[in-house]
């Protein structure tokens, strides 16, 4: 089972490397998010719950490399969800924020993906929005809002996805992948003793425009995850 995890990671790792910064397109870079997610619940599928819940969890920060909460954070909890991980915030050293995701091996490789595939989406969005808008100068508040909307919409559909997914593979496959993964994460989450506070909303004012434009542009966003016969 080690040597196949092993294989896992290492496809999920480079289905991860195969994003809009390395050259491939939007479509192409959410097609390779899509296959993510199908590796993996095709993974849990072909191994037995015991077999899952001897696997070791672990985790991983991305680094923001800001000091401030940005716009992502709106949707990196249902990015957790998503990948059946744990997730929270933490600040390094010098004060930057670190979005830490907790779970299984591959689930975690999954999280890290799919967040570097959003963000990307959203910069090279706003950078479509901001020209056709035909700025001069554009305001940070705009730029704020405009992301925001765009990460409130893609956490919206996330959700949706994922109920549609864990209930594709539970109609075919009897198997409930969801009740296993968390079993195995929540058990080892709490050996973590952490101290965790919930996060407050930020109760800063948006532009509506751009809020409104972010929000069609996570719609139009598209990521396919389905396993579709999983046997």
């Amino acid at each position: 089972m080690a040597t196949d995890l092993d294989k896992l990671k290492t496809r999920l790792q480079a289905l991860r490397a195969k994003t809009i910064a390395n050259g491939c397109t939007e479509e192409e870079a959410l097609s390779a998010a899509a296959k993510v997610a199908e590796l993996l619940d095709r993974y849990d599928l072909s191994i037995s719950d015991l077999e899952i819940r001897e696997e070791q969890c672990a985790k991983v920060a991305i680094e923001t490399n800001r000091k401030q909460r940005q716009p992502i954070s709106s949707c990196v909890p249902a990015i957790a969800d998503f990948c059946d991980c744990k997730v929270w915030r933490e600040k390094d050293e010098s004060g930057k924020v670190l979005f830490v995701f907790f779970g299984l091996r591959p689930s975690i490789e999954m999280a890290h993906y799919v967040y570097d595939v959003i963000a990307a989406a959203m910069q090279r969005a706003w950078e479509q929005y901001s020209r056709s808008q035909r700025f001069i100068r554009h305001s940070h508040d705009e730029k704020g809002s405009f992301l925001f909307g765009m990460a409130v919409s893609i956490a919206d559909k996330l959700t949706s996805m994922k109920a549609g997914r864990d209930a594709a593979i539970l109609a075919d496959t009897g198997r409930n992948l969801v009740v296993v993964r968390h079993a195995v994460v929540e058990s080892e989450f709490e050996k973590l003793n952490l101290n965790l506070r919930q996060g407050r909303a930020s109760g800063k004012k948006v532009e509506a425009g751009a809020f409104e434009a972010g929000q069609s542009a996570g719609q139009s966003l598209e990521i396919h995850p389905g396993i579709g016969k999983a046997r």
